[in-house]
Order: structure tokens, then sequence, then C-alpha cells
């Protein structure tokens, strides 16, 4: 097109040359002399493509706005568009529908009314990945938490299981894996690090330290415990931006293989399509405990590592392309490994004829016999209260584990769990019952009216009860005399009449 309106300027523009450029873009000598016709365009346009009309309407940055606002509500819009060039002086006009609906598909592109209408994920769909190098064994790993979409009866009541796990981004070998009844945590995080560092049964041969682990901005991840467990072990941590799966294709793949191949086969499987409007669980559907769906899944990720074979590998299988690995694995002995992955407090206490005291509980140990007076640390697993490690705090040599001196038989703890859930069940039913207010279906602009009737009689029984419970409106501040009564001992309080209860008092 520069070349014909080049020939234009000159006065040497014929039909033929006008037969030849549309031939050469697929259109019509017709649309060729239309483009000629439209206004002048800058340098640099290009072949093929129609030049603008002066009058066309064009999206614009208010037109993205309300696009957002509305979430990629065409019609919405055009209806806005209207309604305030019919307020301008004089009336404006609009686009039809039909004029924006074409000016958006032209100027916008699909990620963009995606994002529009659904946001950055929706508009992420439609974004372009490139892929990284896979590198070697151990040189970059990928750690994530993911809740399994089943159902679990763990103790009596049904729960989700959460499985935090680290995957080799070289070999798509699954390193270790922890299976949670409850939401994961830091202690899931070293556990789950340990399994992957360790190469003993039945961990697995593949193992060792790696030099890079990517993590997602998760709390546990980036606690200081994991932090400092990481860099006593020299493991640099790449904290990725928050909600960007797509830079750890890895373990996000895992997540999604797992749920097609594993999970949407086993028995209380949530997104299972049901037939019906409600997607309710069949009533009689047995669901797995925690031992028996743990177990099944720690087989499905041996058989990942030792049968299934990825298309990136070239036919063989993650334990295959592991060892066939020339580079060498950085190891750590079980005793290191156990003592990096504890929590320190930092505190420094002393041994006592009843043990070490940690958390308003005493400790105590068969090898502290003889030790009264010493000096010590102590290291912990998160959240496990029932046992700490213990080392002198001036050499730092490990002294021995020491366990609760008296703890709790499994029958009590079962029954302060038991009474800890009936008093939750009554305190919500109670907060439910304080809540429970019913108002009139309104049909005009108005205040709310509440629809529970109570009688004059129910409302004086409600407040005497009230007026009991209410300590501080029992004191009798009458049965004190004042300062300046001077002789007391004919003094006899007033009865109150606000408690029928309470009886004269005399004083002796």
């Amino acid at each position: 097109m520069d070349r014909l309106l080049e020939l234009r300027a000159a006065g040497r523009l014929t039909a033929g040359h006008v037969r030849v450029a549309a031939g050469a873009l697929g259109v019509s000598e017709r649309t060729v002399w239309r483009w000629l016709a439209a206004p002048v365009p800058g340098p640099g346009m290009v072949p093929g493509v129609r030049l603008a009309r002066a009058d066309r309407f064009v999206v614009t940055d208010e037109v993205r706005a309300l696009l957002g606002l509305w979430r990629g509500n065409v019609a919405a819009v055009q209806r806005v568009l209207a309604e305030r060039a019919g307020r301008q002086s004089p009336p404006g006009t609009a686009p039809s529908l039909t004029t924006l609906r074409r000016a958006i598909r032209r100027d916008l592109t699909a990620g963009e009314r995606a994002g529009l209408a659904g946001g950055e994920r929706a508009a992420r769909k439609h974004d372009v990945f490139l892929s990284r190098p896979r590198g070697w064994r151990s040189q970059v790993w990928e750690a994530d938490h993911v809740q399994a979409p089943v159902l679990v009866d763990v103790e009596g009541t049904v729960r989700r299981p959460w499985v935090t796990w680290l995957v080799d981004c070289a070999t798509n070998a699954v390193m270790g894996i922890v299976v949670t009844a409850g939401y994961p945590s830091r202690e899931s995080v070293l556990a789950a690090l340990r399994a992957a560092v360790l190469r003993e049964d039945p961990f697995g041969p593949q193992g060792g330290l790696p030099e890079k682990v990517r993590v997602d901005r998760g709390k546990d991840f980036l606690s200081r415990t994991v932090a400092a467990a990481f860099g006593a072990l020299v493991v640099e941590v790449e904290d990725l931006p928050a909600y960007t799966p797509h830079l750890k294709g890895t373990v996000e793949g895992l997540n999604r293989a797992v749920e097609v191949m594993f999970l949407a086969a086993l028995p209380g499987y949530v997104r299972q399509p049901r037939p019906g409007r409600r997607p309710a669980r069949p009533k009689d559907e047995v669901l797995l405990d925690f031992e028996d769906f743990t177990a099944r899944l720690l087989g499905w990720v041996e058989w990942w590592n030792t049968v299934h074979q990825p298309g990136p590998l070239g036919g063989k299988t993650p334990l295959q392309a592991w060892e066939g690995d020339p580079t060498p694995v950085r190891e750590v002995s079980p005793e290191e490994l156990w003592t990096f992955t504890l929590e320190d407090d930092g505190r420094v206490r002393v041994v006592s004829t009843q043990g070490v005291r940690f958390r308003r509980r005493d400790y105590a140990g068969p090898w502290m016999t003889g030790l009264a007076g010493t000096r010590v640390r102590v290291r912990f697993m998160p959240h496990h209260d029932h046992r700490i490690e213990v080392f002198d705090a001036t050499t730092s040599r490990y002294l021995g584990p020491a366990t609760v001196a008296d703890e709790a038989s499994p029958e009590q703890i079962t029954q302060v769990r038991t009474a800890r859930a009936a008093r939750s069940r009554r305190l919500r039913k109670d907060l439910a019952a304080a809540q429970r207010e019913r108002y009139a279906a309104a049909t005009r602009p108005g205040k709310p009216e509440r629809l529970d009737a109570v009688s004059t009689m129910e409302a004086a029984a409600e407040l005497a009860v009230a007026d009991r419970a209410d300590l501080s409106r029992l004191a009798l501040p009458d049965l004190i005399p004042p300062a300046d009564c001077g002789d007391v001992a004919g003094w006899v309080a007033q009865y109150n009449t606000r408690t029928s209860l309470m009886p004269v008092s005399r004083p002796r």
C-alpha cells in the first residue's frame, strides 16, 4: 500500500497496479480503491491492514474501565454510554451495541477481553509461556502444598487431607511427600524435606541436597524455622511472586496429574459429576480412612517414580532419569539432617531434679541422671509437644531425647477432645440462636421491620434471668454504712428491693 500511495502521489497510479496489489493481498480491486480513498496513514503501514476511518469508533480508556466495572458485559457498557450521551447538552450520540461489540473484538485481544471479564487468572489462559531448560538432577526442586479433593475419614470426622511434596525439575521425580490430616504447617515442610534428602529406605534411592528450592510465598515455606534449616544445609530458596503457578510448572503439573490419574477414582472425590441439581455425596458412600488414603497415595508415588514414563523424559521413568544423570549428589547424614531440621527457641535452660522445663512442662529422660545443674538448649519439632531434643549449651553436643514427665493417657486425651468438641458445638448453637432474626419482606424503601413477637411476660422473664446473671447488679452497696454515720451498733441495712432473695443483714 505504501508503494501504491507513492505512485498516486507521483501521478503514475494505474488500474493495473491496483489489480496486482489486490491479487497479492487477497482482496478485491474495489477494496484496494476504498483503502486508497481513505485518509493517508502514517509511514510504516502494514500491508493488508485496512486503513482506519476518521469517524470509526475505537475503544478508549473509559470503555476499558467500564468493561472492567461490568465484568465484560458489553450490553451494560453500551447502556451507560447511551445514558451519558443523553445527559450531555446538546445530547450526544453513543455507539450501537453492534458497533461496540465490533470495536471491542477489533481493538482488544482475547487475553484483554478475558482479563476485563474474569481477572488476571482468566487473562493468563491466553498467554504464551516459555519452558525452562531441564538442567541436571537436584539443580532445582519445587515445593508446594495441595489439598486433596477427596473426603477422608479422620477419627470419625470427614476432612480433606493436605499433601506436601518436593519434585525434582530435571527428572520429574517425587523426592519427598508428607500427608497431613489437618492444615499443613512448617512441621510438614521439615518432614517432607527430611524424606526428600534421605536416600535410605523407605524414601528410595533418589535424594540428596538440592542447589535451589522454589516456593510461592507460602508462610510455612518462608517461616524462620524452615529458613534456618535451608540455610544450615546451604540450600537457596527462591521465593516466587504470589499467584504465579506458571513459574513452578513442574509441581503444578504433578498436582493436576495426581488428581486426574489417581484421586478421581477414589471414593469421596468431591469433584465427581453427580445427577440432580445439588451435587450431594451419596449417603451410602464408604470413605477411606486416613491410613488407607496415605498408603494408596504413597503407592501411586512409587508407581510414578518407577513405572510411569512422562513425555519429556523420552521413554524413561523419573527414577531411570535420576540414576542415569552423572551429576554428583550432595548427601548429609541422618543425624545432621535431624539436627538441622529442628526448631530452636534460642533459650538456655538448666537441668533440674525434675528434668528440663519447656513451655510450662517438665521433660525427662534416663540420660539425665547425674546431670542436674547442666546448662542445655532445647530443639524440637513444631507441634510435637510429646518429645524434645536436648543439646549441651556450651559445646552443642547432643545429649539425648526427653519426653513429657506426666503425659496424659490416650483415654484422657480423648476425653479432653470430646469435651472441647461438645463445648464448641454448644457455643455455635448459642451464637446461631442469638443471630436468628427475621425481618419482613420489603417492597418499598424503609426501615427493616422485625418479625419476632415477644409478649410482656416473656420479656419480663428473660430480663429477670439476665438480671440474676449480672453479678454487678447483685451488689448491695447499702450494706456498707456511711463513713459519718457514727455509732453503727444498731444500724440495720434496708431490705434490697431489687433482689428479694437477699436477707436483712445486721452487724454484730
